[in-house]
Formats: C-alpha cells, sequence, structure tokens
C-alpha cells in the first residue's frame, strides 16, 4: 500500500550541506538574543513581528474558534445581517449583561467577525458575513464540540487512546462499526443531516469544475441523504440518478428525492461498499468526502469497486480535501490529519497519492480539475479503459 507519500520525495544524505545549513538556522531561530536582535534590526523586525504573531495564533486557536462558536450560537450574525446595532442593545438581544457582551464584540471585531460602524454600532465584518444562512458551515462549527472534546489531550489520541471518550466516533458511528449496514436510523441522524447541510457548496465546485449533463446515469456512492444528486439533477435534467449508502441512510435519500420531485429519475441502493460489488449501471459515479474516511485497505477496496462497476470508458470523479494542496497545507495534514484520527479511521492524501491508488485500482486515465476552492474540494477525474 502506500505510504503518507515521503517516499516519493528526493532524500538528502543526512550529513549533506543542506542538512547543516537547517540545523545552523534552527540553532539561530532558537537563540535568545537572535530573537531579541531581529526585533529590533529595521529589516528583520516584520518578519520577527510575523513570526511571533503567527505563533500566538496557534497557541491561542482554540479561544479564536470558541469565540466563533460563542457568536454562532447566540445568533450573532444573523442579528446583524438585518442592520447594525449598538452594544446595549446587542446585550439585551443576546441576553448577556453589557460587560459579558463588550468583550464578545471586542474579541469578534478582533477576528474580522464584525466591524466597527458609525454612532458605536457595530455591523458584520468579513469574516462573519458569509456565516450568514449558510447552515452547512455553523453546523460544521456547531458539531466540533465533539472534536475538541477528543483532542482534549493530543498525546493520548495519538497513542490510540481518546482522553474525551470518542466523541467523534460516535458522531460517525460507521467509522468503527464492524457491521455498518446494521445501523439504525437514529445512530445516523446527526451525521447524515450535518453532510446534508453542508453538501451545496462543495456540490457547486464540484459540478463547476466539471459538466455531468453529458454522462447517461451518476451512481453517487456514499451519497448521504442525496445532496449531491439534487445537484446534479438540476445541471443535467435528462441525467438518471443513483444512490448507494447504508440501509438506513439510503432510506432517508429516497424520502428527500422523493420530496425533491426526483423519485421517477432516482433510485436509492442500500448496502456497504466494502463488503459487497457496487451496483451497476451507471456511467459516472462520484466519491465525494468519502475515500479520506477510509484506511488504505479500505479505499483501495472502495476504487476497486468503483472500476468494477463503471462500463468501458466509464468516468470516477473523486472530491475531498487534499493533503499538500498549495496554499492549503494546515487544512490537508494538520487539520484532517486529527479529525480522522479522533473520528478512527482514515487520513488525508495529497492528490498524487490518490492519483496512483486510481491506476492501482485499474483505472487508465487519471488527471487533476480545477476547483475554486482546493481548500475545500480538490477533484481529480479517472476513466476506465476503452475496451
Amino acid at each position: 500500500m502506500l505510504g503518507g507519500g515521503a517516499s516519493a520525495l528526493p532524500v538528502r544524505e543526512s550529513h549533506s550541506w543542506w542538512d547543516r545549513w537547517l540545523q545552523r538556522r534552527d540553532a539561530l531561530l532558537a537563540s535568545r538574543a537572535f530573537q531579541r536582535w531581529a526585533a529590533r534590526f529595521f529589516l528583520t523586525r516584520p518578519i520577527a513581528r510575523a513570526r511571533a504573531r503567527a505563533l500566538f495564533d496557534l497557541v491561542a486557536g482554540f479561544v479564536y474558534s470558541q469565540v466563533l462558536l460563542a457568536g454562532v450560537r447566540l445568533g450573532l450574525f444573523e442579528l446583524l445581517a438585518r442592520q447594525p446595532l449598538t452594544l446595549a442593545e446587542l446585550a439585551a438581544r443576546l441576553q448577556l449583561d453589557s460587560d459579558a457582551a463588550q468583550r464578545l464584540l471586542d474579541a469578534a471585531v478582533a477576528l474580522q467577525l464584525l466591524e466597527r460602524r458609525s454612532a458605536q454600532r457595530y455591523g458584520l465584518g468579513p469574516l462573519g458575513a458569509p456565516l450568514v444562512g449558510n447552515a452547512g458551515l455553523t453546523a460544521m462549527i456547531e458539531h466540533h464540540a465533539s472534536l475538541y472534546d477528543d483532542l482534549r489531550d493530543p498525546v493520548v489520541l495519538l497513542r490510540g487512546g481518546h482522553a474525551g471518550g470518542a466523541d467523534l466516533a460516535r458522531y460517525w458511528p460507521y467509522a468503527g462499526e464492524a457491521a455498518p449496514d446494521r445501523l439504525d436510523a437514529a445512530s445516523v441522524a446527526r451525521y447524515s443531516a450535518l453532510m446534508s447541510a453542508s453538501q451545496p457548496l462543495v456540490a457547486e465546485q464540484i459540478l463547476d469544475a466539471y459538466s455531468v449533463a453529458s454522462h447517461r446515469c451518476l451512481m453517487d456512492v456514499g451519497g448521504g441523504e442525496g445532496g449531491f444528486l439534487a445537484s446534479a439533477a438540476q445541471r443535467a435534467p435528462a441525467l438518471q440518478l443513483m444512490l448507494f449508502d447504508l440501509p438506513v441512510v439510503a432510506d432517508r435519500a429516497r424520502a428527500r428525492l422523493a420530496a425533491l420531485g426526483l423519485a421517477q429519475r432516482a433510485s436509492a441502493i442500500g448496502g456497504d461498499f466494502l463488503a459487497q460489488p457496487l451496483p451497476l449501471g451507471a456511467d459516472l459515479i462520484t466519491l465525494v468526502r468519502v475515500v479520506h474516511d477510509h484506511d488504505d485497505d479500505g479505499a483501495m477496496a472502495l476504487l476497486r469497486a468503483a472500476c468494477a462497476a463503471l462500463p468501458a470508458g466509464g468516468t470516477l470523479l473523486l472530491a475531498e480535501p487534499m493533503a499538500r494542496t498549495a496554499g492549503a497545507e494546515t487544512m490537508g495534514d494538520a487539520y484532517f490529519g486529527f479529525y480522522l484520527l479522533a473520528m478512527g479511521r482514515g487520513r488525508p492524501r495529497s492528490a498524487d497519492e490518490l492519483a496512483s491508488m486510481l491506476r492501482q485500482a485499474g483505472f487508465a486515465q487519471v488527471r487533476a480539475l480545477r476547483t475554486r476552492l482546493p481548500l475545500q474540494t480538490g477533484l481529480l477525474m479517472a476513466r476506465t479503459a476503452r475496451r
């Protein structure tokens, strides 16, 4: 199986000039005398300040996230979407005393969630405005309480334990279930609702990058409640639709697709894609935020099953946040690396690593497609050989 991808990089000898230079650099940066000098010297002062700020942001990141969570839970952003308000008006509507409201507002301004306006009022900031009406994003913010509990002691987590009681694994029950196809409706309700709420923006990016209208039938594997299929149906009115997910999830999808008027062109099939073949009949299969939930053996089994289910010249779209994405390295390796560790299964993979796995699974052509927000969604297209 593929490893973490480091083996693909050129390996320098441990005593090369480059390693020696880096070791000297590290010693210099660790020196308190150098740090004091760099903070005073006019050419290095901006760099020193930027690195100090970046390091402090790492230390304070949890506090920042809790300011955001407080704003979401209090309905602060929706409140200010209507009109700017004063401290007194906000304190009354948020049911906070004046000091607590001021503390929250000052923190939100510092984080660019809010801005100060004329007449001592507060309005939305550049990072707060996109939260308004974004049910998927606010649901993600809310559900992080489970992640933070599991990360209470990251060393325990790294050593195979769960300091917080494996909250995230319970949130995603299929991750640790030996027979996930036996889960009941109550077990899947929370995560299915979250995936459904967060799906629209991801679907939009995929469908803007690749037109599904040229295909006859699309099967979304691990498709949840059918959010991606519903978006694809709007883009391609003649496209037939299939969904494959755990039986109780497929039941939810069937009801939602029927409510959207898609019952005549959509079918939802229940099963476990790690234990049985995928249904035949689709010339396009999508895996949206599915592969990174699985360890290497499971991911390869899924990719092979997708290849076997497609006809000659069939197409697979694999979409998820990817490790080592330029400009989004923290999302792939740091955030998703630890998120999936807390969840109990899976790991982030780079586009190159996924492309290699797709070829091993039997796909003949693999290429990356550009999305508008690669931080959130990377996209690979793979095709089976024409026989």
